[in-house]
């Protein structure tokens, strides 16, 4: 499995996935399409088999959208795109990395402890279809720690 950054080619793929993970809160691809730079896919063999967008502000990072095909999950598509994203981000000198998730996703909430996140907050009703609050979750760069000792 092969870590990019996300292409043009990508983005038929990434818009896919998008639709079958988020239905009806799916980013259009016209989003998507503008918002590419911040995108890095995992692909294997020319197939994108899921991506994950990050945005930051000053030194802190944005896990946007995260997302695997549903036929290559639990396959560690997610933990490397996570793994390579803390290793970009600390490149980049962030010193966090923060996302939502949804309250009720708990093999997500599990995934992201489990790459050093911990809940720091809850966004009440955050999410539209179904309603449901999100969980704000947080992870502190070791290498952007050392950094500051």
């Amino acid at each position: 499995m092969d870590i990019t950054q996300a292409q043009s080619c990508h983005l038929p793929a990434i818009a896919a996935i998008e639709r079958d993970c988020f239905g009806g809160e799916a980013w259009p691809a016209e989003l998507i399409a503008r918002l590419l730079p911040r995108f890095t896919v995992a692909a294997e063999d020319g197939r994108v088999l899921g991506y994950l967008a990050l945005s930051s502000v000053l030194d802190e990072g944005c896990v946007d959208n995260v997302a695997v095909a549903p036929a290559y999950r639990r396959r560690g598509v997610a933990d490397a795109l996570l793994d390579h994203t803390a290793k970009r981000a600390a490149d980049m000198g962030l010193a966090t990395l923060t996302l939502e998730v949804r309250a009720g996703n708990e093999p997500a909430i599990c995934l992201y402890e489990k790459h050093c996140f911990i809940t720091v907050g809850r966004r009440k009703n955050y999410y539209e279809r179904p309603r449901e609050d999100a969980i704000l979750m947080t992870r502190t760069l070791s290498a952007h720690a050392e950094n500051r000792e």
